[in-house]
């Protein structure tokens, strides 16, 4: 399970591989939301991460310390001398289910890790649509949300997602410290191919269409 994709190269975009140690550092839903901000908009400090998020200053510089500690983000080597500055340590994270093994409770923070990418997105999603009234020209139509429903086998499956990785890997990755390109912006590209396991389904063999 990629978070943002293992493709990506050099300092802003290097990739960082989670495993039951600094699965932990991830372990509030808060944390992933400082970090998801980080890699977005690039370097902040505690107090502009609290207005962006809506927390309280307090809460924001006691996790981004715990982020820290974890390797996730570091030090922003800018001068203040008033407050500290944050920078994402990496571009995106790498999120693999085998690496857990079964130990239980890296599988429990594992799946609360999975359930907040999910928040994330649909909270991305829901912006975008509540967006669209008010945009206008080109970018009014060219974004989209499609689902099809396939009937695969867990190779096909394999190989469909790593064609589907192969081609978002040829665009430019985003970085929010490089200078802004007139004409362009953020786009966030989710990949999700989500099986039903046989458990799930009717009991009688037979596929039924996902809308």
């Amino acid at each position: 399970m990629e978070t943002e994709g293992p493709d990506a190269t050099a300092a802003y975009g290097a990739v960082l591989s989670l495993d039951p140690k600094n699965l932990k550092g991830l372990a509030h839903p808060l944390r992933l939301r400082l970090l998801g901000a980080l890699r977005e908009f690039g370097p902040a400090t505690s107090s502009m991460l609290a207005r962006r998020l809506g927390e309280s200053s307090g809460a924001t510089s006691y996790h981004l310390r715990q982020l820290a500690s974890f390797g996730f983000i570091e030090e922003d080597p800018r001068p203040s001398k008033k407050e500290r500055w944050w920078r994402a340590s990496h571009g995106s994270t790498y999120f693999d289910e085998r690496s857990i093994g079964e130990d239980l409770e890296s599988g429990l923070l594992g799946a609360e890790f999975l359930r907040s990418i999910a928040g994330a997105h649909a909270t991305r999603m829901a912006g975008w649509i509540g967006g669209l009234p008010d945009s206008s020209g080109d970018w009014r139509y060219a974004g989209t949300i499609s689902d099809w429903g396939l009937r695969l086998t867990p190779a096909e499956l394999k190989r469909l997602q790593a064609e589907l990785e192969a081609v978002v890997a040829r665009y430019a990755r985003f970085d929010p410290e490089e200078p802004a390109v007139p004409g362009t912006t953020m786009v966030a590209a989710q990949i999700q191919l989500l099986p039903r396991f046989p458990e799930q389904g009717n009991g009688d063999g037979k596929g039924r269409a996902v809308c």
